[in-house]
């Protein structure tokens, strides 16, 4: 090529990598397939002028704000120079919150570059208030750019994409925060073991799952993150939970195969074993299988993981929790002094905590019913549980036996069908055992996508189709916060069957949680006697006896998580 895009770069650490060879293959792409299948497969990877050419082509065709600063604008502010920059002299911003910039095979002096870079885009931007991951971006960007001008136009893209449905970097502390918190929400429905282990390993879990953009973009070594950055650029931000998804199921299996000990240690020690194991991740994974692995994963659609970004930041903002503040430990969030419970310890209510989604794990348990204090009644149990939502079920059988329910809906929905039994909820509710031993029975949708079809379609990231296969500009989007459906809604999905999405009902006589072809729980008018029995919405085995007389029932709420 005429223009050298590799000026930035320390050849002796690359490889492989051809710097002078000119394109193998096609730059323009019109068959959106065969551009995905070229990043997956790691088509441009050594051939860096060819994947330069990729990048522009990517870059130039996202839809921008009409006014987006680009390399003319960084010429005349702060130059073009290619020579050596002292970093001091541009001072990181703060929105990086402290994020150093990786070298990623750049020479040393071009780290001053990239703080140039930044300290314009500061200035241009001056809406971004927390972007950690902003200089990991800019460092890979320098990589196939001609000159800073061009890397700074390149970034000014990214920052200034206002497709609908589609961002590419956090540039909020809402944004960023609530992210960390439906990565959460990932790990707890993708990968159980991962976060079995988490929960026995740190003291807040949350705290390990917030630097998971950071293993993505800045802590995976560059021959990884340039892999990344090929599918990042194509598909978008869903790639890094992927990726993020992938690395934690590999660091479980290290750990696994090491044979640790699971004991209770600070959280500092949990995320520093986690960046060694990124920073390392070459000695046990190749990027092909660390990619594999990442699509293997059978994910939300885009609009359910954008349903579930949203409900995480109403939340916080209800809170307060609009900037960067200490947050309370999670694992803690069940104080033991103020919690009692005649059915599980606080040690048990914390692992249940630990199952439910991020938003709520935020808040404190309050007990609204028992059967101890308001007596058995039907009634009674509606009248001090509507009104809430989400609500936590416990059920201790005269057995011994201990199981239960997280239901995401108001019970008040009921009342929708008149005295006829109707179910209501959504996919984020789930059934649990404590003893003999713990077990959690989720959606069967989650772990059998295949029940739901065409909700699952992993184009749907560039297609603009909804979950149905419909355009997005035929319905409204999700992002509208107005018109804010619920996360894993049955109607967002395509179901087979009615049979996998019957999650709670009630009326005078009964309530029943979990449907299909028999009732997970089925508990009687004077909350006496109670049936559990396989149902094909939870995939469950019976919960405990199958015909049980209750000894204690426990319905609690979640302080300040009043149904809207």
């Amino acid at each position: 090529m005429a223009v050298d895009c590799g000026v930035f770069v320390d050849w002796y650490q690359m490889g492989d990598v051809s710097r002078d060879a000119a394109p193998e293959s096609k730059i323009e792409y019109k068959d959106l397939k065969e551009l995905k299948q070229h990043a997956r497969s790691g088509q441009w990877a050594k051939n860096h002028s060819q994947r330069s050419a990729v990048y522009q082509q990517l870059l130039k065709a996202l839809p921008c704000r009409t006014v987006t600063p680009d390399a003319a604008v960084y010429r005349d502010i702060v130059g073009n120079s290619n020579s050596k920059r002292n970093p001091s002299a541009y001072p990181l911003p703060e929105f990086v919150d402290g994020t150093a910039v990786p070298c990623y095979c750049l020479k040393a002096e071009s780290v001053g570059s990239v703080h140039a870079v930044l300290s314009c885009i500061a200035g241009q931007f001056p809406d971004i208030s927390h972007c950690p991951s902003l200089p990991p971006v800019t460092a890979l960007l320098l990589h196939w750019s001609a000159d800073e001008a061009q890397c700074f136009e390149s970034v000014s893209r990214m920052l200034a994409c206002n497709e609908p449905g589609r961002r590419l970097l956090d540039q909020t502390f809402l944004a960023y925060q609530s992210a960390c918190m439906t990565f959460g929400d990932l790990v707890h429905k993708y990968c159980p073991a991962a976060h079995k282990l988490m929960v026995a390993t740190a003291t807040d879990v949350l705290e390990v799952y917030s630097d998971w953009q950071r293993w993505v973009l800045g802590d995976l070594p560059f021959s990884f993150a340039a892999r990344v950055m090929d599918v990042y650029l194509v598909e978008g931000y869903k790639v890094l939970y992927r990726v993020a998804l992938a690395i934690l199921k590999f660091y479980r299996k290290q750990r696994a195969a090491a044979g640790s000990a699971l004991t209770k240690q600070d959280s500092a020690a949990v995320r520093s074993d986690i960046q060694a194991f990124v920073q390392n991740i070459g000695k046990s994974v190749t990027p092909d299988k660390l990619l594999e692995k990442a699509f293997s994963i059978r994910l939300f659609s885009r609009k359910e993981i954008t349903l579930l970004q949203l409900a995480n930041e109403k939340s916080l903002q209800q809170k307060g929790i609009t900037v960067k503040q200490k947050r309370q430990n999670v694992q803690l969030a069940v104080n033991a002094e103020n919690f009692s419970s005649e059915i599980v310890s606080a040690k048990e209510i914390r692992d249940i905590w630990s199952w439910i989604p991020e938003r709520f794990a935020l808040c404190q348990p309050q007990l609204l019913f028992t059967t101890s204090t308001h007596g058995c009644s039907l009634n009674r149990f509606y009248s001090h549980c509507e009104g809430y939502e989400p609500t936590l079920m416990l059920i201790r059988t005269t057995d011994g036996e201990v199981c239960g329910a997280f239901l995401s809906t108001d019970w008040e929905e009921r009342k929708r069908g008149g005295n006829k039994l109707s179910f209501f909820g959504t996919g984020e509710c789930f059934l649990f055992r404590m003893k003999p031993e713990m077990e959690r029975y989720e959606w069967v949708v989650i772990k059998h996508p295949e029940l739901a079809n065409a909700a699952q379609s992993t184009d749907d990231e560039q297609t603009g189709a909804n979950d149905n296969g419909a355009p997005q500009s035929l319905e409204k989007p999700a992002t509208d916060p107005s018109h804010l459906s619920p996360f894993l809604s049955a109607r967002h999905f395509n179901l087979n069957s009615r049979n996998t999405s019957m999650f709670m009902a009630g009326n005078v006589d009964s309530i029943i949680i979990g449907g299909g072809e028999g009732n997970a729980l089925y508990i009687d008018s004077e909350l006496n006697h109670g049936r559990t029995e396989r149902c094909l919405t939870f995939d469950n085995p019976p919960l405990c006896a199958e015909s049980f007389q209750i000894a204690l029932l426990e319905v609690w709420g979640f302080k300040d998580a009043m149904a809207s």
